[in-house]
């Protein structure tokens, strides 16, 4: 049986590529593609939750009179609210851009070897996933007081009030959230593609 130099050097064939990562371990091809595919799936599904979330709040309002006075409740009436649309905003906007940079690279079949771009990626994905958490734990405590209210800062409920603006502004919060998680399954998937290019692989070699 007749050994090629590639292959003892460690080097696949050129019809079967693989990707290394660890010491002297092998990703093949096929878990590369389902991982590139959960990518994928993870960045269109934050960018599908994100626009979502910002557009329930952007549409919210509601209109009451109250002692005679008209008061309508909008998005912008709390600033918390404004922060959620302007970072589920940011958040759709990058998504949509890697799920495109993701969508070429499986049509294509470009390996991530380049660590300086798998350092951006992985650096651009932790600061949005720490951007859209903490934007939605903002939003997540206005919320509860505006449902509640606080006693011990004498902060009365006004969701008794506005219910149909806050029945609408808590699914906008819950599109967040699921937002937010699929942000950190991407930051995890970011820091295996950078972290996998590291190591003492002998195939590297």
């Amino acid at each position: 049986m007749s050994h090629g130099g590639g292959a003892d050097n460690g080097v696949s064939p050129g019809n079967v590529p693989v990707c290394y990562y660890g010491a002297a371990g092998r990703v093949p091809e096929a878990l590369e593609r389902r991982v590139r595919a959960a990518e994928l799936f993870m960045r269109c599904a934050a960018c599908g939750l994100a626009v979502l979330a910002a557009a329930l709040l952007g549409a919210d309002r509601q209109t009451r009179t109250i002692f005679a006075v008209e008061k309508t409740a909008r998005f912008t009436d709390m600033q918390s609210l404004v922060f959620l649309v302007i970072a589920n905003g940011m958040a759709a906007c990058y998504s949509l851009l890697q799920g495109a940079r993701c969508l070429v690279s499986i049509l294509t079949g470009g390996v991530l070897i380049n660590r300086p771009m798998a350092w951006a990626i992985f650096s651009c994905d932790q600061v949005m996933a720490y951007f859209t958490i903490s934007a939605m734990a903002v939003a997540m405590e206005a919320a509860m007081i505006g449902k509640y209210g606080s006693q011990q800062f004498q902060w009365m409920k006004t969701c008794h009030l506005y219910k149909r603006f806050c029945a609408q502004a808590g699914g906008a919060v819950a599109c967040a959230v699921a937002a937010s998680l699929s942000m950190v399954g991407i930051s995890l998937v970011s820091a295996f593609n950078l972290f996998r290019l590291y190591g003492s692989g002998k195939g590297r070699k």
